[in-house]
């Protein structure tokens, strides 16, 4: 079998293949581990991303770095009013991790030689004898009888079973990053002493998240047109500017909201959300198929992604191992998938009214609904 991308969904499937002595080998575009920067801290979800940990007997790996105590949750609107804040925050059970301590605790997890670093997959294609070619720009790189699309929203497998392409949302993201916050930056990090920050203001907002180390991420979101998008809304490549053009993007907003500009350094990021549409689903087609971002790419708000690639992965797994008939595997797998992903990225979608101009209605209700759910479950 050939896994086209190392993602989390990726190496969750090559690692719950492996204990059920099934042999997989992943293709990663990355040279090394480290090649380029993973993220920040996401919350795995107990019915989906640990569901697929346990199944691939990492629990007790996960735990040894998870961060229980950052669940907390804090909602501002841009005047700087707290509207909900939620301390107790060991109480929830969507524990955090740094996407780079997982992907690292996956990778560990796999024989070194069953990921194939440095490998650009430029195409796949089908074979007479029904197998598939997967090839890079020097030729080919193996020919499989299931080759999975593990390669993000902008896969080169999909193509393969489905015309759909992602589109812009209509919402971007500037990505900040701040080091040392609780030393370099006391009065953010007194806005964030744990957990997570959220910010509502008319069509703009800001996310802001602890990693491990004093690391926070901030995402400052605007609704723009794709003529704008095009055009450049902050310019990332000179830090100091885009500083400047944040701010006046932001007229009327609390000045201890924008710390969150002022302390970040010089890493930035523009990325636009894009999503492929709700319901994404393609005809079987026996030797290949989708999991993660390459089938159901879904905007961040609802923190889906990576627990649905996770799963997807873990599912997968457990029917190819059950089945000798990989095809009938497949299509069970796909179908399961294809309902549960659907009222994932309904949920999602519904998650952009975080940058609208009922926003703080919106994410209130979403908090309260949270906070019923926790005392509903009672003391953890």
């Amino acid at each position: 079998m050939g896994i086209i991308g190392g993602g989390p969904g990726g190496l969750t499937l090559a690692r719950v293949l492996a204990t059920r002595g099934i042999t997989a080998t992943v293709f990663e575009l990355d040279e090394h581990p480290l090649a380029r920067p993973q993220g920040g801290s996401l919350d795995l979800h107990g019915d989906s991303g640990l569901r697929a940990l346990r199944e691939a007997g990492l629990e007790a790996e996960f735990n040894a770095v998870a961060r229980y105590d950052d669940q907390g949750d804090a909602l501002y609107d841009s005047q700087g009013t707290l509207h909900f804040q939620h301390n107790e925050a060991s109480d929830g059970d969507r524990p955090e991790i740094d996407r780079t301590q997982l992907r690292s605790l996956l990778l560990d997890s796999l024989p070194a030689e069953r990921i194939r670093w440095g490998s650009k997959v430029s195409a796949v294609e089908p074979l007479p004898d029904g197998r598939y070619r997967v090839a890079g720009p020097a030729g080919t790189l193996g020919a499989f009888d299931l080759v999975v699309g593990a390669d993000g929203a902008w896969s080169k497998v999909r193509p393969l079973v489905s015309p759909a392409t992602p589109t812009f949302t209509g919402v971007l993201f500037i990505e900040l990053q701040i080091d040392d916050v609780d030393t370099r930056h006391p009065a953010v990090a007194e806005l964030l002493p744990r957990g997570k920050l959220s910010v509502v203001g008319k069509s703009q907002g800001l996310i802001a998240q602890r990693s491990s180390h004093g690391h926070v991420r901030a995402y400052f979101m605007f609704r723009v047109s794709e003529a704008r998008l095009r055009e450049g809304v902050v310019d990332t490549a000179s830090p100091a500017r885009a500083r400047e053009q944040l701010k006046a993007l932001l007229p009327g907003w609390a000045p201890s909201l924008l710390t969150f500009i002022d302390a970040s350094n010089d890493t930035m990021a523009a990325r636009p959300i894009i999503a492929l549409p709700v319901g994404h689903r393609w005809t079987h087609r026996p030797g290949v198929t989708l999991l993660g971002d390459a089938a159901h790419v879904m905007p961040p708000f609802s923190g889906e992604g990576v627990n649905m690639a996770m799963l997807d992965g873990a599912e997968l797994a457990l029917a190819l191992a059950a089945d000798a008939d990989w095809s009938r595997a497949v299509k069970g797998y796909e179908e399961a998938m294809f309902e549960r992903a659907a009222a994932a990225a309904a949920g999602a979608m519904q998650g952009l009214d975080f940058v609208s101009d009922h926003a703080l209605q919106h994410v209130l209700e979403h908090f309260r609904v949270l906070q019923r759910e926790l005392a509903a479950a009672g003391p953890h």
